[in-house]
């Protein structure tokens, strides 16, 4: 049976899904969700109650959680088999920088984007203030790991490349890292190069007017 990715064209997690089928030429049939339909929210709850996305369906099976379905994919897929290593100790480190890129960026940048779609007087500045810092303490970690490294985690283009680039997509736009860390602004621009991530983006561009941040994204990218 033809794998179906339920997904939205904005989410960063799903982004992560995409570049995984994407770059490992995988097929699979898209299944745009809107959760502001009930019909769509009943589709996506019935193959996972928690009904978050993105959701693999590949038959019998049912993959949640971008990185649980990547995984799936690098197990089931040939063409995906590169996205996590075979060696144990280099799985290990691709795993590391997943966690770190959906913890340690992606979780922060869910506070600062959440909070600017409360009410103001619901607002909370010094919840804000903390995951801005928490961002700006992650980068360093970046610069220091990418010396010397074309990709993230390992010699060749890997689970944790497709979480970063969501994670760092959105967080370069909301608290951006410093000019001085120039490993990670390179790491950034050679992700901005690979195909998959080229067509994920433009894909997404007819949605990025409902980013809450839209006004702080740079032009080459609307």
């Amino acid at each position: 049976m033809a794998l179906t990715l339920y997904y939205h064209p904005l989410s960063s997690y799903c982004w992560k899904a995409l570049i995984a089928l994407y770059d490992s030429g995988t097929p699979f049939t898209p299944r745009q969700v809107n959760l502001g339909s009930a019909d769509d929210r009943a589709v996506l709850q019935a193959l996972w109650p928690p009904c978050r996305f993105p959701v693999l369906h590949d038959g019998d099976r049912v993959m949640p959680e971008s990185t649980i379905l990547i995984e799936y994919l690098a197990q089931q897929q040939a063409g995906a088999a590169g996205l996590l290593p075979a060696e144990a100790d280099a799985r290990l480190q691709v795993r590391l920088w997943d966690r770190i890129c959906d913890n340690d960026l992606q979780g922060p940048l869910q506070k600062i984007v959440g909070d600017r779609l409360r009410q103001e007087a619901e607002r909370d500045p010094k919840g804000v203030a903390d995951a801005r810092a928490a961002v700006q303490r992650t980068y360093p970690l970046f610069e220091r790991q990418l010396a010397g490294r074309t990709w993230l985690a390992s010699e060749g283009f890997s689970l944790a490349d497709c979480a970063a680039l969501p994670a760092l997509f959105y967080t370069f736009i909301v608290e951006p890292p410093p000019t001085e860390l120039v490993q990670l602004h390179a790491y950034f621009e050679r992700l901005l190069q690979r195909p998959a991530v080229q067509r994920v983006l433009q894909q997404a561009r007819p949605w990025f007017q409902y980013f809450p941040f839209v006004d702080a994204m740079p032009a080459r990218f609307l």
